[in-house]
C-alpha cells in the first residue's frame, strides 16, 4: 500500500490596504462670532456644545485646530460644506484638510 502525501491548500488572502486620512482643520479669524463657529461645529461635525465651544477656543488661542480626521472625500466635503455655512453667512470662517501622517 503506497501512502499519498497531501500538500495543505494556501489560500492567499490579500488584505486591501486602508485608505489615507486627512485631517479637518479650523483656521482662527479675528471676524466671525465665536458662537456662529460653535454653531458650524455643531451642525457640520455633529459636536456636543461643550466639546464645539473647546475646539473653537483653541482654535481661537492657537490659530489653527485639527477638528477630526476622515478619509479624504469626507474631509473634504465637511471642510467645503463647514467654509460655505461661513461665506452665505458673510463670515471668512476657513476650513482646510490635511494628509495625516
Amino acid at each position: 500500500m503506497a501512502k499519498t502525501l497531501v500538500k495543505p491548500r494556501v489560500s492567499a488572502k490579500t488584505k486591501a490596504a486602508r485608505p489615507p486620512l486627512y485631517k479637518v482643520i479650523l483656521l482662527n479669524d479675528d471676524f466671525t462670532p465665536r458662537e456662529f463657529v460653535v454653531q458650524v461645529l455643531k451642525a457640520v461635525f455633529r459636536m456636543g456644545a461643550e466639546r464645539a465651544y473647546a475646539v473653537m477656543l483653541t482654535a481661537h488661542r492657537r490659530g489653527v485646530c485639527v477638528i477630526a480626521v476622515y478619509t479624504r472625500d469626507v474631509a473634504e466635503t465637511k471642510a467645503k460644506e463647514a467654509t460655505e455655512l461661513g461665506r452665505q453667512n458673510g463670515y471668512p470662517l476657513a476650513f482646510t484638510t490635511e494628509k495625516e501622517n
